[in-house]
């Protein structure tokens, strides 16, 4: 077992003592609680960075982190229930957003895909940790009881706002014809792959839109390093509608192969939307394409210096109807990172195709 793994167990083996400390009645025993609950909260952050640091994310680390989380939490929200430090409905509220959000990423998981952490969601899981704490401490420290109460307030408020964020951002693994295995029943019926085939149907689904629209693509990639070209490429038939592709990895690239302008490059650094915008539209007017990607982020284990975190990813796609960007954040590995990097591009320029070919938008 990796370290990372082994900080996230640490959370669920705490979970028993914690509550009695909380339960108990001894000198200390709440302010004990609460340091106990920060100091394994603060687990939650380092196992993540330590996993992506060290190329260590395994599944099983994918399938405790979140469990963990949301069990730490809501044991010790239920004994301050009974202990009447809390009202139930709170932790009702936040037992139904944790279960919908787990309900969700199952849902995703069997499409391939994974559903990475939000600002919000982090923001969620700070205000959570904060109240806790302060519920603990108003026992023992009465004069607590306003920021307690208001801290819950703003937990509550987070809580359901991230719940929202992630249903609006993730709507395509609900909504028919946004998953992948819509994509697949959308690939041509001569060859289509199937579940043994490595062509992503994803593929599959954006080269029959094309071809039947008579429609171009070119991409601009950097951290998925020519991964999106070839997932295109897999594809029999592709050179119908793909144009070719620009691997822009330096800055240096960016500004001479794709006229990325240099002062974006230094506002925003090599990993922003304006950047990726800027790269997708650049690849559009050098190939003459109907739809551009262009793809930058922070694929790991390592960061690139900056606060930007590891799994950060742009993903733009500069069509007739004019330019777009989305933002991830990719919990995997490196190639985990890149692949979905490269899956979102695809999903992206499929909706995009959508639209021109329903007539949304009108074609160049």
């Amino acid at each position: 077992m990796n370290l990372p793994n082994a900080l996230t167990i640490s959370r669920l083996v705490a979970i028993p003592p914690l509550m009695f400390l909380v339960l108990a009645r001894f000198d200390y025993h709440d302010q004990i609680a609460a340091a106990v609950f920060v100091v394994f909260s603060l687990t939650d952050t380092m196992d993540g960075q330590l996993a992506r640091r060290r190329g260590s994310v395994s599944d099983l680390g994918k399938f405790l982190d979140p469990l963990a989380d949301k069990l730490f939490v809501l044991s010790v929200l239920i004994v301050l229930v009974q202990e009447e430090l809390v009202a139930a409905w709170v932790v009702v509220v936040i037992f139904s957003r944790e279960l919908l959000i787990t309900l969700l990423r199952t849902v995703a998981a069997s499409q391939g895909r994974v559903l990475a952490a939000a600002p919000l969601g982090k923001t969620k899981t700070v205000t959570q940790v904060v109240a806790v704490t302060l519920l603990i401490l108003q026992r023992p420290y009465p004069e607590l009881g306003l920021p307690a109460a208001l801290a819950v307030g703003f937990a509550v408020v987070f809580t359901l706002s991230s719940g929202v964020d992630y249903l609006w951002r993730w709507r395509h693994v609900l909504l028919p014809g946004g998953t992948a295995a819509s994509a697949a029943a959308a690939a041509p019926s001569g060859g289509a792959p199937g579940a043994e085939s490595p062509i992503d149907p994803r593929a599959a689904a954006l080269g029959k839109l094309l071809e039947d629209g008579r429609l171009t693509l070119s991409v601009a990639e950097s951290c998925t390093g020519g991964l999106l070209a070839a997932m295109i490429t897999d594809q029999p038939g592709s050179s119908a509608y793909f144009l070719g592709g620009v691997v822009a990895y330096s800055d240096e690239a960016k500004r001479t192969q794709l006229g990325v302008p240099s002062d974006l490059l230094e506002r925003h650094g090599a990993v922003s939307e304006p950047v990726a915008v800027a790269m997708a539209e650049g690849a559009r007017a050098r190939f003459g394409s109907t739809f551009a990607a262009g793809v930058t982020g922070i694929a790991g284990p390592d960061s690139d210096g900056s606060s930007k975190p590891v799994g950060l990813t742009y993903v733009a796609v500069a069509s007739p109807a004019g330019s777009r960007a989305h933002q991830f954040n990719f919990p995997g590995d490196r190639w985990t990172n890149r692949r979905q990097a490269a899956g979102e591009a695809l999903q992206l320029l499929i909706t995009a195709a959508r639209e021109l070919a329903s007539g949304q938008v009108k074609s160049a």
